[in-house]
């Protein structure tokens, strides 16, 4: 049996309208997110280790939402969630409500494989993070300009609850 990998950059999508400036980042690095997952199952590495390698590398690419770069409250504030499933043994592990943990598809991971939960959230989750040793960073990290414009154009059409 061969392999297929697909991926999204989150909820929208990249008009062709975008200015260049805005849309060749976003599809470079859906590109290099696509050539890491095939590189790693090429070099037959654990399917599940190869979702979570792709989602970190979303995470950390900042023209998507999840990780830096996420959607911000309408306080101005990050809440991360990832959620991460083994389709063979049917476990799975989520997080939600996260504001310094710079891999949430980590964390879910480890609340999969080293809990009796199947979700931890806000609170528990950072306490959890901290137990194991997860990498955080200051929620600053997360806010970029480009998301801090995405929720003013959204308060500015009055879509903000």
């Amino acid at each position: 049996m061969g392999w297929a990998i697909a991926l999204h950059g989150g909820a929208g999508d990249i008009p062709h309208s975008l200015p260049p400036d805005r849309r060749l980042p976003r599809e470079a690095g859906l590109r290099h997110c696509l050539d890491v997952g095939i590189a790693a199952l090429k070099a037959h590495k654990h399917p599940l280790d190869v979702v979570e390698l792709v989602v970190r590398e979303l995470e950390n690419y900042p023209h998507f939402n999840a990780g830096k770069g996420s959607v911000l409250t309408s306080s101005g504030t990050v809440e991360m969630e990832a959620s991460i499933m083994d389709g063979k043994s049917k476990k799975c592990g989520a997080v939600s409500g996260l504001s310094t943990v710079v891999n949430a598809v980590s964390l879910a991971r480890l609340v999969m494989e080293k809990t009796p939960h199947i979700y931890l959230g806000f609170h528990g989750a950072e306490a959890f993070a901290r137990e194991q040793g997860v990498e955080t960073a200051d929620p600053s990290y997360f806010i970029t300009p480009e998301n801090i414009e995405r929720l003013k154009q959204a308060q500015d059409a009055n879509r903000v609850q």
